[in-house]
C-alpha cells in the first residue's frame, strides 16, 4: 500500500511493475477459483532457489556488495520451502504477493504461508523495528531539535523542519501514522547516529528471531543487503503489539503536530487503510520501486488475535489492503492448529554485536523514499549512511524453538501452552 507523502514532500510516480500473473491471481480471487502459487520472483531455502538474497532487479542503492545473510537450518518455526502449505482442508484465497504469512498472535501458531522465509526489502514497514529500538532507549518526553537535512529526505514525510521541535512520542507517531522518513532520521540521530541505529535494529531483530531481516536503512529506504521476509515481518509487529506506546500509536488516527519557522502546527493523520475496520489492533505499509508493495497487520475477531504479512505485491487489480482482509477472513474462519510456529523471542540464540567496523563505506544517499518515491520506502535517503556489518554474513545460532516434521508432532501442545501464556 502506498502511503500519501507528508507536509511539502511531493509523491513522485512509481515505475509501473505490473506482472500478468498478479493480475490473473487476483481476477481469480474475485471469481472465487482455486488458488495458485505467484510466478512473482521469490526467494527459497532447502530445494527453492534464491532465498538468501531478494529478487532482482536491484535499486541502485544497493550496488555495493554485501554477503547474504546464512540461512538457518532447521527453518525458523519449522517453516520451510517457498510453495503455499496451509492447515486445515480448506485452502486460503489466491492473492498476488510473492510471500505471505497468516499466523495467531496469542498461540504463535502459522496457519497459512507462501514462501514464509523468502527474504525480500521490507520497505517501510522496517519501521516497526526502529520502533522498537526507540521505545526500548529513548525518553519519550525528549525533546528533538528538527535540521534541514530532516526535512530534505527523500519519500514520504511527517512534516519535520529545521528548528522544529519535536519530542520523542511525537516523532514516533510521526514515523508510524505517516511513514515519515523524516522522523526516522531525527530518532537515528538521537540514537546515536544511522551506524548505530542500525546495529541496534539488527540486534533486536536477532532477538526476535527475525534471522531473515538485515535493516540497511532506519526507514526501510533500499541499501546493501536489505531484507526481511513475512515470517519476520509477523514477529517485529507481535512484538511491537506487546509494547503499549507501540500499539497506542498504530491506531491513533491522527495527533496535533508542531510547525516550525513560520509554518504552524497542522495534525498528523493515520495513513493505514485498514484503520477503522473492526476489530484492527495495527499495522505498517510500505512501498519502494525495488520492494514493491509491502503490509503486515493485525485484527482481533471473538477473542482471536490474528496477524498477516505480505510481501513484493501490486495493487492492481485488487487493493493490497483487500488481499491481507481476504487472508485474515479466512484465518478467522480456519483451524486454531497451525503448520509452524512464531518463535518466542530469545529462542533462535543471543543478539550478537553488529556495530558496523570503522570505516566503513556509505551507501549512496537517496532516490527511493519509502511510502511512494522512486527507490526504497520509507527510510530517510539523506541519512543511508550506515553500510551493512559483514558481521551479519557470519554465522548465526539455529536453535529453534520448532524446527521439522518432529516438532510439527507437537505444535498442539505448544499452541495450547502459548494461548495460556499470553492470555
Amino acid at each position: 500500500m502506498t502511503t500519501p507523502a507528508g507536509p511539502g514532500s511531493p509523491r513522485r510516480p512509481a515505475a509501473r511493475l505490473l506482472v500478468p500473473v498478479v493480475v490473473a491471481l487476483a481476477l481469480a480471487g474475485a471469481a472465487g477459483t482455486a488458488p495458485v502459487a505467484s510466478a512473482a520472483p521469490v526467494a527459497v531455502a532447502e530445494g527453492c532457489p534464491g532465498q538468501e538474497v531478494p529478487p532482482g532487479p536491484p535499486a541502485r542503492e544497493e550496488t555495493v556488495p554485501v554477503p547474504p545473510l546464512p540461512v538457518p537450518s532447521p527453518p525458523v518455526g519449522g517453516l520451510g520451502g517457498c510453495g503455499d502449505t496451509h492447515a486445515g482442508p480448506v485452502p486460503p484465497p489466491p492473492v498476488g504477493v510473492a510471500s505471505y504469512v497468516v499466523a495467531d498472535l496469542d498461540s504463535g501458531a502459522v496457519l497459512a504461508a507462501r514462501a514464509p522465509h523468502a527474504r525480500q526489502r521490507p520497505a517501510s514497514t522496517i519501521k516497526l523495528l526502529l520502533a522498537l529500538v526507540v521505545d526500548e532507549r529513548l525518553p519519550m518526553d525528549r525533546v528533538v531539535v528538527g535540521t534541514a537535512e530532516d526535512g530534505e529526505v527523500d519519500g514520504s514525510r511527517a512534516g519535520i523542519g529545521p528548528g522544529g521541535r519535536y519530542t520523542v512520542d511525537q516523532l514516533l507517531h510521526g514515523l508510524l501514522l505517516s511513514s515519515g522518513n523524516d522522523a526516522a532520521n531525527a530518532l537515528a540521530r538521537e540514537l546515536g547516529g544511522v551506524p548505530a541505529t542500525l546495529a541496534a535494529m539488527r540486534d533486536e531483530a536477532r532477538r526476535l528471531g527475525a534471522l531473515d531481516t538485515r535493516p540497511a536503512t532506519p526507514a526501510g529506504l533500499d541499501g546493501p543487503g536489505m531484507s526481511a521476509s513475512a515470517y519476520d515481518l509477523g514477529l517485529l509487529l507481535r512484538a511491537a503489539l506487546e509494547r503499549p506506546r507501540i500499539a497506542a500509536a498504530l491506531t491513533t488516527r491522527s495527533i496535533p503536530f508542531p510547525g516550525f519557522a513560520d509554518k504552524p502546527g497542522f495534525l498528523l493523520g493515520n495513513d493505514d487503510r485498514l484503520l477503522g475496520a473492526p476489530g484492527f489492533l495495527g499495522g505498517k505499509n510500505g512501498f519502494t520501486d525495488a520492494a514493491r508493495h509491502t503490509f503486515v497487520g493485525a485484527m482481533e475477531r471473538d477473542g482471536r488475535r490474528l496477524v498477516v504479512a505480505i510481501m513484493r505485491g501490486e495493487p492492481r487489480p485488487v487493493l493490497m489492503v483487500d488481499q491481507a482482509r481476504a487472508l485474515l477472513d479466512w484465518g478467522f474462519g480456519g483451524p486454531a492448529t497451525g503448520i509452524g510456529m512464531l518463535v518466542e523471542p530469545g529462542t533462535t540464540g543471543s543478539a550478537e554485536s553488529s556495530a558496523p567496523p570503522p570505516g566503513a563505506a556509505a551507501p549512496a544517499g537517496g532516490a527511493g523514499g519509502a511510502d511512494g518515491a522512486t527507490g526504497s520506502e520509507g527510510s530517510d535517503g539523506a541519512t543511508a549512511t550506515g553500510a551493512p556489518d559483514p558481521a551479519d554474513a557470519a554465522p548465526i545460532p539455529a536453535a529453534v524453538l520448532v524446527g521439522g516434521v518432529a516438532a510439527l508432532a507437537g505444535v498442539g501442545a505448544l499452541v495450547a501452552a502459548r494461548l495460556r501464556r499470553r492470555r
